[in-house]
């Protein structure tokens, strides 16, 4: 999902200025939207949410995140791509960065600590690899991925994350050079037919890098998540239908 017009605004702000001195209503001000400092506080809520807005530790000052290790949180943060499909080659991974997740250094082993920017992150969709085994475990719908974008020369049985005709998907990988061609298998419980590449095919195709892990939410976090959208659109006040969407989309 494209990032909100008031978040892009505010990211811009945090760029120039500290925002923790000023007033919501002044933050308003300056982007352009006075007299609305609930809707203000909820964008800024969750461009920390999605790790794009990071505060001090003492508080004293708010900015706008960047790929790496910040000695002071003591977290790395990695930016989030958007999706990749693990059905068929059809959802776009999207250009910009939607978000950053953070992790401590330990979740990482240590030949990737050395790269972190290499690493970025994807979200999965679909549950055709739900027989994957990285690191043993498998890859489900809304699982992050940790991709090392470096690793693009693939060998037999890793795991990828190719780009078909500008389509993102994540599938394993082998090379059958008796017919010259690129096999994309999925490991899955429901049958996928998997994808065929010819050689000659090859520019029509792209590694983006190796799944080096599979970070997983915990299962009730949608439902703690949902529970307050009510009081949230209700706080924001009057909004156009388009508002409207992009909120209940969250």
């Amino acid at each position: 999902m494209a990032i909100h017009k008031t978040q892009t605004k505010l990211l811009e702000l945090a760029e120039k200025q500290n925002l923790a001195g000023l007033t919501l209503r002044k933050i308003g001000e300056l982007i352009g939207e006075p007299n609305s400092p609930q809707k203000i506080k909820h964008h800024l809520n969750k461009l920390f949410e999605k790790g794009l807005l990071v505060n001090s530790l003492d508080n004293k000052k708010i900015s706008k995140t960047s790929t790496g290790f910040n000695s002071e949180m003591k977290l790395i943060s990695l930016p989030i791509y958007g999706s990749a499909n693990c059905g068929q080659a059809l959802e776009l991974a999207d250009d910009k960065i939607q978000g950053y997740l953070k992790i401590s250094p330990s979740i990482l082993k240590e030949k990737f600590r050395k790269k972190i920017k290499d690493l970025y992150i994807l979200k999965a969709i679909g549950y055709s690899m739900n027989r994957a085994n990285i690191n043993n475990n498998n890859i489900e719908h809304g699982d992050y991925l940790i991709i090392d974008k470096s690793q693009n020369v693939p060998e037999d049985n890793d795991y990828v994350v190719s780009v078909i005709d500008g389509a993102a998907n994540i599938k394993k990988f082998y090379s059958d050079k008796k017919n010259q061609r690129i096999i994309l298998k999925s490991e899955s419980t429901n049958d996928f037919a998997p994808i065929y590449i010819h050689a000659n095919d090859l520019e029509q195709y792209a590694i983006c890098g190796k799944v080096i892990d599979v970070l997983k939410e915990p299962e009730d976090f949608n439902d703690w998540q949902d529970a307050g959208l009510s009081d949230t659109l209700k706080a924001l006040g009057p909004m156009s239908d388009e508002e409207h969407n992009y909120y209940m989309n969250l």
